[in-house]
């Protein structure tokens, strides 16, 4: 099944894809911003023939949720009015700490890396994914 990951952010949101067999995980994009976000991600949904997609949710350490996971599971509701896919949610604690663990050996600019984190974030969710679907 190909996948859409998801790292939702207010400023910047990070996108990773699948391939069909879910073996090969791959960063895609960061959208700048809010304002056509719902839009292109239902563009890049159908560009992509993705049959499900897969958002961060932000948990807090302890499992409860705070106001980003609210905020996340708000968005949610109303991409799924744009798009005919399922939406999973996965936890996403600690993804950017992996993430710029991931980019480190890079030596990229502060800036470079700023534009790549959350989609290598969004990398990581879709893999954590994958790895507890095969699980279970």
């Amino acid at each position: 099944m190909r996948y859409l990951a998801i790292d939702y952010g207010n400023k910047r949101t990070g996108l990773a894809i699948c391939d069909r067999s879910e073996t090969i995980v791959s960063p895609l994009t960061v959208i700048q911003g809010l304002d056509d976000l719902l839009q292109s991600i239902a563009e890049i949904v159908q560009a992509e023939a993705v049959e499900a997609i897969v958002l961060g949710l932000p948990l807090n350490m302890d499992d409860s949720q705070g106001p980003q996971a609210k905020l996340t599971q708000a968005f949610a509701a109303k991409l799924q009015a744009h798009v005919d896919c399922p939406i999973h949610f996965q936890d996403e604690r600690l993804t950017s700490f992996a993430a710029e663990e991931k980019l480190a050996p890079a030596e990229l600019t502060r800036k470079k890396k700023k534009k790549r984190l959350d989609a290598v974030a969004a990398a990581q969710i879709l893999e954590a994914f994958l790895e507890n679907k095969a699980q279970a």
